[in-house]
């Protein structure tokens, strides 16, 4: 990082970086009784802390709350690692932090959802850090839903409900520019310019049919009425309301092709 950053008194540009078989050697330590190893650990891996909640920080939360709640869930990745297993402290942390911190933000989120689905929901993350603690990689939703006999829907709709809101506006990415927001990543395939100019094109071609074409094609495609019925209510034969229709929908067509 540089420069210098205040994050709950801490000065981040000055924090120290533990190698992994530092890590490994204090972890070791730990287990074997050394509390003073915890410290150590906590404070090499302040920075892993801080690349975390740069992922929240569109949360609207204070950086300082989400920093002392990102450092409750490395203490408790350190606690529930296990080196037997030859896995990066990074690639097992990292989740647990998250996971720390997605529970303060729905917990503090100014949405209420039923308490039904937030149990549900309790119970996926309980389940998801019981099977990562377990095999030290991120478990997949279909292993999370089999292991509470839910559906992979139920799983989902339960996380989906006590996620964070994302707003239109907020930014993803800038190169220095102007910054690229939800919004332009959102595709919407009703209002693209070739559809307004398919729209005015049609418009234009059924505005120089003549009255009783416009009246047939109304009356067929509008209100869904049979030949036989247009033809009684135009007051000409069905043979007739099949010709003009035919014609009809063929100057169009000629009309947009020119378009």
């Amino acid at each position: 990082m540089l420069g210098k950053v205040e994050l709950c008194g801490v000065n981040t540009s000055q924090l120290k970086v533990l190698k992994n078989d530092e890590m490994m050697e204090l972890m070791t330590r730990y287990k074997n009784g050394d509390r003073k190893a915890m410290q150590q650990m906590v404070e090499g891996n302040l920075r892993l802390v801080l690349s975390v909640i740069q992922r929240f920080d569109r949360s609207g939360e204070n950086p300082d709350d989400l920093f002392q709640v990102g450092c409750i869930g490395l203490i408790k990745a350190i606690q529930n690692f296990n080196p037997d297993l030859m896995v990066k402290f990074s690639t097992y942390g990292v989740p647990m932090i998250s996971g720390e911190i997605r529970r303060f933000l729905r917990d503090n989120a100014p949405i209420r959802v039923s308490r039904s689905l937030r149990d549900t929901a309790y119970r996926v993350l309980q389940a998801r850090e019981a099977i990562l603690r377990e095999r030290q990689k991120e478990p997949a939703m279909e292993e999370i839903a089999a292991s509470l006999d839910l559906s992979v829907n139920e799983v989902n709709a339960a996380m989906d409900a006590i996620a964070s809101p994302v707003s239109l506006h907020d930014p993803i990415y800038s190169d220095g520019g102007d910054p690229l927001t939800v919004m332009d990543q959102v595709k919407d395939t009703k209002n693209t310019d070739e559809m307004w100019i398919e729209h005015i094109a049609l418009r234009e071609a059924i505005k120089n049919l003549d009255e009783r074409e416009r009246r047939i094609l109304a009356l067929r495609f509008y209100d869904g009425r049979t030949q036989m019925e247009v033809a009684d209510q135009v007051g000409i034969s069905q043979a007739q309301v099949s010709r003009l229709e035919k014609s009809a929908i063929s100057q169009i067509r000629k009309a947009i092709a020119v378009q």
